[in-house]
């Protein structure tokens, strides 16, 4: 992959600009590359199908969405938790990596069976969707059609700390009952503000693409492949579960 500048910026909490800093462009070790990283993510990928499989699995089997709330809510806080870990901790990603993706599994695969027993064929699409757009962004960025400047990761970084406001005022608001309005109705402006936030997501792929070049570039420490691989799935997880929210709102219109 190749893209960008030599600075790094990205709006991905796991990747940002000072994350490789520390290690400058000499490495004396075994360094991180782009298909080190590549691969870590594929490792990644498997373990959230593992886990998604899981609940999935478990929510069919007995037609109960109680059945896989618990798993769902400890994946969700589970996952939550071992992510800020990994942030603060990047050398213990090649063991907190995999950790992670097993936990947002099991949130990733209650949620899916929950709107596929809603909305038969949703998730393939969402699935399709996701991995579509994931490739599209990667041949855009590979090509140098975007590229990932200045003015593009600061006008990115800016639209997802807006998103992150919004949702975090959403999970205050309902903690008292609260429900915001417009944003998760079905109506012109959710699923507006629902296609405005999947493109904000699929752009911050861009951002991690160029990341993990810059990281292999500054001779990061092998162990960094894995700390990639999970910004990376970060970005993923997050612009599925927004693809599958948009779908929703688009069949629940029907």
């Amino acid at each position: 992959m190749q893209g960008g500048n030599g600075k790094m910026r990205t709006s991905n909490p796991a990747l940002n600009d000072q994350t490789f800093a520390q290690f400058g462009y000499v490495q004396t070790g075994e360094a991180m590359t782009v298909q080190g990283a590549v691969n870590k993510t594929a490792l990644l990928l498997v373990c959230v199908l593992l886990t998604t499989a899981w609940t999935w699995h478990l929510f069919f089997l007995t037609s109960n969405p109680a059945s896989v709330m618990p798993w769902m809510i400890g994946g969700a806080i589970g996952g939550f938790a071992v992510a800020l870990v990994t942030v603060f901790k990047q050398q213990w990603a090649p063991v907190t990596s995999p950790v992670y993706a097993l936990l947002e599994g099991l949130f990733v695969g209650g949620m899916s069976a929950l709107a596929e027993s809603q909305y038969p064929g949703i998730v393939i699409q969402a699935v399709g969707l996701t991995f579509g757009t994931c490739l599209a962004v990667l041949m855009a960025y590979t090509s140098g059609l975007v590229k990932a400047t200045e003015n593009f990761k600061m006008g990115v970084v800016a639209a997802t700390g807006g998103i992150a406001l919004v949702y975090l005022a959403s999970i205050i608001l309902s903690l008292f009952g609260v429900r915001m309005p417009y944003i998760h109705d079905n109506g012109v402006f959710g699923i507006g503000f629902s296609v405005f936030v999947v493109i904000i997501a699929a752009l911050n792929l861009v951002l991690d693409f160029d990341f993990i070049d810059n990281g292999a570039r500054h001779g990061a420490p092998k162990y960094m492949e894995w700390y990639a691989a999970f910004g990376l799935m970060v970005t993923l997880i997050w612009l599925y579960i927004e693809v599958l929210r948009l779908l929703m709102k688009l069949r629940s219109r029907d």
